[in-house]
């Protein structure tokens, strides 16, 4: 699958701005990590922008583990050519299929894809609704206040560091630096 044949697909299944721009950001991050480990920026990329085409179709609020998202998603990938590889790191993004992570590709996707979202929703009430004057202290912060952006798993974000290695405030700082060049291709930067 190519990014262009992987993004008219997410366009295709997603009408969510919002959404979108969620899979641009993990898109973004996986492409970074995939520079950092010497991995395939290409298909790493391309698992991150597709990893939640089908969700907003078929959110899954059961979380069955093998109907709507992400299966449902991951079966139509196998069809249009998606490597086994990012088939199984889509699934397992999601804990509740079961599907062990046990590829590096697999780790940072779980990894990226809450800490993404979090990222954003801090950037978004900041002034400047900008990552370029965000700190890992400010995230940090809000990551204690579980009112703020209350859908976002903490305990996702913290599994994700451990399953990388990495400390939290390395990963965090990773991937703020990571949007910060791309911050208004995911609607951030001012109105």
């Amino acid at each position: 699958m190519t990014r262009d044949e992987a993004l008219a697909l997410m366009h295709e299944h997603t009408a969510s701005d919002a959404l979108r721009k969620h899979m641009y950001a993990v898109e973004i991050a996986m492409r970074a990590y995939a520079r950092a480990a010497g991995a395939d920026e290409d298909a790493w990329g391309i698992v991150g922008l597709v990893h939640d085409f089908d969700y907003e179709r078929f959110p899954n609020d059961a979380h069955s583990p093998t109907e709507e998202h992400p299966s449902w998603g991951v079966r139509l990938l196998r069809e249009r050519g998606l490597d086994e590889a990012g088939c199984q790191a889509i699934l397992g993004h999601a804990p509740y299929t079961g599907v062990p992570r046990e590829s590096p590709l697999a780790k940072t996707l779980f990894a990226v894809d809450e800490l993404c979202g979090f990222l954003v929703a801090c950037a978004l009430v900041r002034p400047s609704r900008s990552v370029l004057d965000l700190e890992v202290k400010s995230v940090k912060k809000k990551l204690k206040d579980k009112a703020f952006a209350r859908g976002v798993s903490r305990e996702d974000i913290q599994r994700g560091a451990d399953e990388l290695g990495v400390p939290l405030e390395e990963h965090i700082r990773f991937v703020i630096e990571a949007l910060r060049p791309e911050e208004t291709r995911i609607g951030l930067g001012g109105s």
